[in-house]
């Protein structure tokens, strides 16, 4: 049965690719900030596990708790989105280092803690959910805007690209999917997809990756996104 570990499951994304992970019979895995409230997720996952991805002691505590139990999926989801560093002019460096942390340092820190896990897998996949708005190609179209941000999810973005070759002799694919814009609590309800839209698509796309996609930028349709 193929085990996947989701961050940030209690809501939004993460909820929504937990529900359809649950659908295809997977063992889901949710991680919570807040565990004893995440009652819906508690309800469709195997187990739910208290989960800071800005915090190196949280991930340190979930890889012991996981021990040497194989995970086929891992999917860095858990992620936020202040608008205190969305302008040079005014850049709040507090806030601004705090989405590196959560946005960039926390998908490393949990992939490098890990990684013995998703090797033991037969699946061998990591999936992390990154953004158009990282794309330094759109930007240099005069996309502008949302600083913190934007940086957080481009730094993101080369960062799998890197791994995924240092990976690769492990035999693990590593990719980055951008969600579209979806309407949670980050996109806004002005926004295109529904969560389950979104969600579902991702999960069709994941089922679909391989070795050949190791190191790829997509959205959540599976289409080549520019970097």
């Amino acid at each position: 049965m193929t085990t996947i570990l989701i961050t940030g499951a209690n809501r939004g994304l993460g909820l929504g690719m937990a529900k359809h992970a649950a659908d295809r019979g997977f063992t889901v895995i949710g991680t919570a900030r807040n565990p004893d409230s995440a009652d819906e997720l508690k309800s469709i996952a195997s187990r739910v596990e208290l989960l800071d991805t800005s915090s190196r002691e949280s991930i340190d505590a979930l890889a012991q708790r996981l021990g040497d139990e194989p995970i086929d999926i891992l999917v860095n989801n858990a992620g936020i989105f202040p608008h205190e560093c969305d302008d040079i002019n005014d850049l709040d460096f507090d806030a601004f280092e705090r989405v590196l942390r959560t946005n960039t340092f926390g998908p490393l820190m949990l992939t490098k803690a890990i990684v013995p896990n998703v090797a033991k897998s037969d699946r061998k996949l990591i999936v992390s959910i990154t953004s158009n708005l990282g794309s330094i190609t759109d930007a240099s179209k005069g996309q502008m805007g949302f600083l913190g941000y934007r940086t957080s999810k481009a730094a993101l973005n080369m960062a799998n690209a890197t791994m995924a070759h240092q990976l690769k002799p492990k035999g693990i694919t590593s990719v980055v999917v951008h969600p579209g814009w979806v309407q949670t609590d980050m996109g806004g309800q002005a926004a295109d997809l529904s969560p389950d839209q979104s969600t579902s698509s991702i999960m069709n796309t994941i089922d679909q990756l391989s070795a050949k996609d190791n190191g790829r930028f997509v959205d959540y349709k599976g289409d080549e996104l520019p970097w």
